[in-house]
């Protein structure tokens, strides 16, 4: 009759641990939000709209048409040419991490249909820098549509000049921008597309060359830090300084366009600039 007693009050519920990389917090509102849904909504925070950081491998599979993306020049990787310390190391170490040989990837697609050659800075990449080999392929990539009568579209997020290939890295300021002055030249159009962070000689040169400049929302975009800046100037900046969104109100940019409308908008654009489209049929042929 006492059994009820001696009852525990809630039965023993086995606890089950939660797999690890199901969640992620949003770095801006701090929410935490199901992967899924965040890769779902092309890592745009569904809370908040922050736009969180792609690597190049992503950038390509979220603009690009399905299957149409082939990748030129793969085979280049750079060299510790002038002997800094640490240099050939951490080549090797991001090489490893992020399964490319460099931090740009160029190369000939389809969005929407429209043909485009294109360039992607890879962040992750020692910071997306731009040396020897990021400025040969951001060259080659404005060389291959001038070959093929192509636009070029460049998306950009790099910290600016490598500073372990000293000169030369600063040599590709005026070797990329002579390159997308030839393709100026040719009566091609040059779509550059900047995203977080896009800084340093990469904005002195090829970045900020473009017919048509736009920028992801919230992305940092400048020159020098702004701690730098104000140190030179001597002056407190402005709240939101090389915001994307300050930078199209004092017109340094033409739009500011979301992750989720950008594929719709390069399309639009190609299309103006009467860029070659695939018919069904060729798109079917591998």
């Amino acid at each position: 009759m006492l059994n009820w007693l001696r009852r525990p009050k809630y039965a023993q519920v086995e606890r089950r641990e939660v797999p690890a990389g199901l969640w992620s917090k949003c770095p801006r509102c701090k929410a935490l939000v199901y992967r899924k849904e965040l890769e779902r909504n092309l890592k745009v925070c569904p809370k908040c709209g922050y736009h969180l950081r792609l690597s190049a491998r992503e950038r390509i599979a979220v603009t690009f048409d399905p299957g149409s993306f082939v990748e030129h020049a793969a085979d280049l990787d750079s060299r510790d040419i002038l002997g800094f310390v640490g240099y050939q190391e951490k080549l090797e170490e991001a090489k490893k991490r992020t399964g490319n040989r460099e931090a740009c990837i160029i190369g000939e697609g389809t969005i929407e249909g429209f043909r485009v050659v294109t360039a992607v800075l890879d962040f992750p990449f020692l910071g997306g820098s731009m040396g020897t080999v990021v400025g040969e392929k951001i060259a080659r990539a404005a060389e291959l549509a001038m070959s093929k009568g192509l636009p070029l579209v460049t998306f950009s997020a790099s910290g600016g000049a490598r500073m372990q290939e000293g000169i030369l890295s600063l040599m590709q300021l005026a070797k990329t921008s002579a390159a997308i002055g030839r393709l100026r030249d040719a009566g091609l159009a040059y779509i550059s597309v900047l995203c977080d962070p896009t800084t340093g000689g990469v904005t002195a040169s090829f970045a900020y060359l473009g017919d048509i400049v736009m920028a992801e929302p919230g992305a940092l975009i400048g020159f020098a830090g702004p701690r730098v800046i104000e140190q030179t100037i001597r002056q407190k900046l402005p709240e939101g300084f090389q915001t994307a969104e300050f930078l199209l109100k004092h017109g340094m940019l033409d739009m500011v366009v979301p992750r989720t409308e950008m594929r719709s908008t390069l399309a639009r654009l190609l299309r103006f600039f009467g860029a070659p489209r695939e018919t069904r049929q060729e798109a079917a042929v591998p």
